[in-house]
């Protein structure tokens, strides 16, 4: 059984394996210190994720919602709304949900199928591509730019300062690997990395109007809200967020989608059948669930499946676990495009966090699926995927591809 604590144990993919043994054994299970880091029990079955998201008052994220050990001034400085717990969750929430509801994100599907359409086209000139680089980093790093309301040009070096931060494990994304190195100067910053100091500057110059940014755009709308408007340090770390998880997570939902379509039969022929069209981005997703893992520290004692988790023991609720829980999903581990329902726990779905840009993600994912299954009659995989190294944000993070048109 891996150790859930060491990144490398996640360089080959996620270890499946280890969750099922942990579903079946030690559903409750305790990960001993590692790398200067406190030791934390991990939740890895559907209904105690489930039941543990519901019930905010014992399981906080109000101390950090990674492995990290902060201090109270670092958690201060960096958190974000998502490292809050109700009423003070939901108020914030309030004032940005409604630019990434349903019906609003549906307005920008033609514009996701028109850069979809050119993205898929111009990847597809190559005999064989890099399909992470080339398209599923390509359209969220886009759409990305739409809905902060910041201009193209920035946005390579956004998304690159994004990779910096989340990957903040991942030596091909930083050099400051953060159990690598020491980061104790940027203690402050998001991720403990030098890229949230770029990232902050950049938000500093939006704060006091050296940037321009749309007036339409997510940032200028949270910025001149009446109710539960984000300024200042907030608007700092908000900023951070959106650019790093508003891209990673459906970079890595997309990377999923075009990964399984090189390794199981059928899943090309269904897509291009139409039959499934509606349900087909849920599967994806599911079995991605790109944001591996959520951490909540107990504010009580709790008794569960004979475990005692102890007043401020930290809590990691296993999303990529539970959406692979065979008492839930039948044949979890293989993608059935006409799953329903498919209530998973990708995204954080079922608790008061669920991803703000779920329905944007799964919006993406359709569009460009529709325009790739349109244009090919296969997909092939020239060489393994290489995997991200993190227990905390994991996906295929280059996939060589070789297409056959029609």
């Amino acid at each position: 059984m891996k150790n859930l604590a060491d990144h490398d144990s996640f360089v080959d993919g996620v270890p499946h394996d280890t969750f099922a043994q942990m579903r079946a054994e030690h559903p409750v299970h305790w990960t001993e210190a590692h790398g200067g880091q406190r030791g934390f029990w991990s939740l890895t079955r559907y209904a105690d994720i489930m039941a543990a998201q519901k019930e905010t008052a014992v399981f906080s994220s109000a101390q950090g919602i990674r492995i990290e050990d902060q201090s109270r001034e670092e958690y201060l400085a960096r958190r974000t709304f998502q490292e809050t717990d109700p009423p003070e969750h939901t108020v914030t929430r309030r004032a940005v949900n409604p630019v990434f509801a349903k019906p609003v994100v549906a307005q920008f599907e033609p514009l996701i199928r028109e850069l979809a359409h050119d993205i898929v086209a111009e990847a597809l000139e190559e005999p064989e591509f890099d399909a992470v680089d080339k398209i599923a980093k390509r359209l969220p790093m886009l759409m990305l730019g739409r809905i902060l309301g910041v201009p193209d040009a920035d946005l390579d070096w956004l998304v690159d300062r994004g990779d910096a931060l989340i990957g903040n494990t991942d030596p091909d994304f930083t050099d400051t690997v953060i159990d690598k190195v020491d980061t104790q100067a940027y203690r402050m910053m998001p991720f403990r990395s030098p890229a949230g100091v770029e990232l902050y500057d950049y938000a500093e110059e939006i704060l006091n109007g050296a940037r321009d940014i749309e007036d339409t755009g997510i940032l200028a709308r949270v910025l001149r809200a009446e109710d539960g408007a984000i300024t200042g340090q907030d608007f700092k770390n908000f900023f951070c967020l959106l650019v790093a998880a508003g891209n990673d997570t459906t970079r890595y939902s997309i990377a999923m989608a075009l990964h399984l379509l090189t390794q199981q039969k059928g899943l090309l022929e269904m897509l291009q059948g139409g039959s499934v069209w509606e349900t087909c981005a849920d599967e994806f997703i599911r079995l991605a669930s790109p944001t591996l893992h959520f951490r909540r520290t107990a504010t009580r004692d709790v008794e569960m499946h004979g475990q005692t988790i102890r007043t401020d023991d930290k809590v990691l609720i296993w999303f990529v676990s539970g959406s692979r829980d065979e008492t839930v999903f039948d044949n979890p581990h293989m993608a059935r495009l006409d799953r329903s329902p498919n209530r998973h726990l990708a995204f954080g779905q079922g608790g008061p966090h669920v991803c703000l840009g779920m329905w944007l993600a799964k919006l993406e994912l359709k569009c460009v699926l529709q325009e790739l299954a349109a244009r090919i009659t296969r997909l092939e995989a020239v060489d393994s995927p290489t995997w991200t190294r993190s227990n905390f944000i994991c996906g295929v993070k280059s996939l060589t591809v070789r297409p056959s048109l029609k």
